[in-house]
């Protein structure tokens, strides 16, 4: 295991800078998810660390040690590819042995390790399988076992799942997750798929455009983005953003939807200000704003609706079976404890959570309310929880713009899944 550190790399082909500037650093045995839409440069910076890309300006360490100039396979990382990159003339056994049989290992030696990995990943019965005769998720263990038997210092896997059925890449996701638990080799990941990386990562790392937008732990993202982009990137279905206006410590946006707007960072007059509010933080509430329903999706555990307020579009998302259909109408506001104000015109974030200084409504008998997940900073004690309820002028502000002070509901759940061989292998073959 090792620490990964990475400090101003950057990427050009030509004139085209695809990466700029990266600075982060991946703790041992940490995973971490690099996450953000095609084209960011996630792939490219995963290469660059294997040693399959050059690098054009910067620093890559792998614990403690400059590996610039070093070839691939003198890095000791294992890399998992998207298409996995089996040979087809080899079986199971025989592709999770290459690299070792490259490397001068002799063949009790491999055969060991060959068991070894086969037995972590349950494939003792498929090692004389050739890839042609293996499911998807069969064929990605095969790749991770060949490099586990590597026993390298760090894992690399670019976007594993993404070939995989939604059914196999929950399961995948769950066996990858389980053996980073049991081995505790530094990992990176690649992933375009934010639930993928909520799920699986210590730490996601947000890109886009060849730059980090954001890192930190997966709740700490949801729960406070920095900007837009990661606010309407990480989470399922994506925030709703409104924009409006804040006057006399309240929200209120053309089509009607008001909030409480006076917690630290968010001045009162400004005007081009955007509301976040995630799916799933709006309530179905009597005093609510109305909403015409243009689309509703039941899955059984959810319900989904798309909403018209006004000709602003909102989506909601709630635990609880709605008898309803399109061209009918509900009132819906913001959870007053769960928005996001964000500048309209650079997107930055305006406050580290709206109004932290107001106690949280008092949640339903029923329902309860989940804690924030923020861990205190080194040398910090923890905050003590506050208690539920509304102070007399805190219920005074939340009422002078529409809101009630009771039988608010809100909802815990916080997102939902979806979401030949050749030379080049042989090259790649170097990565495992």
């Amino acid at each position: 295991m090792a620490e990964v550190n990475l400090r101003g790399v950057r990427k050009a082909y030509g004139a085209v800078e695809v990466l700029r500037g990266i600075d982060s650093d991946v703790e041992d045995g940490e995973f971490v998810a690099l996450v953000g839409p095609s084209g960011c440069g996630k792939s490219t910076l995963l290469r660059m660390i294997a040693g399959l890309e050059d690098i054009s300006q910067g620093e890559i360490r792998i614990d403690g040690r400059l590996v610039n100039n070093v070839p691939p396979k003198q890095r000791d990382v294992a890399m998992v590819f998207q298409n996995y990159a089996l040979y087809p003339h080899m079986t199971v056994a025989r592709n999770m042995g290459f690299s070792l049989k490259l490397a001068g290992k002799k063949q009790a030696e491999i055969d060991q390790r060959v068991a070894y990995a086969a037995g972590i990943l349950d494939l003792a019965h498929l090692l004389d399988r050739y890839p042609r005769q293996l499911s998807g998720g069969q064929r990605q263990r095969v790749a991770m076992g060949r490099a586990i038997v590597r026993d390298p210092q760090v894992f690399l896997f670019d976007e594993p799942l993404s070939n995989l059925d939604a059914k196999l890449r929950v399961q995948m996701r769950a066996e990858i997750k389980a053996l980073h638990q049991r081995l505790r080799t530094t990992t990176v990941y690649v992933t375009h798929d934010q639930v993928e990386a909520m799920t699986m990562a210590d730490k996601i790392v947000v890109m886009r455009d060849g730059s980090v937008e954001q890192a930190g732990a997966p709740l700490d993202l949801y729960d406070r983005p920095q900007n837009m982009f990661v606010a309407g990137f990480i989470g399922s279905p994506s925030m709703n953003f409104i924009e409006g206006r804040i006057k006399d410590g309240g929200f209120s946006a053309a089509c009607g939807i008001v909030a409480p707007a006076n917690g630290p960072g968010v001045d009162t007059g400004r005007e081009n200000v955007v509301l976040g509010i995630r799916p799933e933080h709006l309530l179905l509430d009597p005093s609510g704003v109305e909403a015409t329903v243009t689309v509703i999706e039941q899955t059984g555990s959810e319900t989904f609706l798309l909403l018209d307020v006004a000709g602003q579009r909102i989506t909601y998302l709630g635990r609880d079976r709605i008898a309803i259909r399109p061209g009918e109408t509900v009132r819906i506001l913001p959870d007053p404890g769960r928005l996001h104000f964000f500048d309209g015109e650079s997107g930055r974030r305006l406050d580290a959570r709206a109004d932290t200084s107001l106690p949280l409504p008092s949640p339903a008998p029923s329902a309860g309310r989940g804690g924030s997940p923020h861990k205190p900073q080194p040398g910090e004690e923890p905050a003590p929880r506050r208690k539920a309820g509304l102070g007399r002028v805190a219920a005074g502000m939340l009422f002078a713009v529409g809101i009630r002070s009771d039988g608010y509901r809100p909802e815990l759940h916080y997102m939902r899944g979806s979401g030949p061989a050749s030379a080049r292998a042989r090259a790649e073959a170097e990565a495992h």
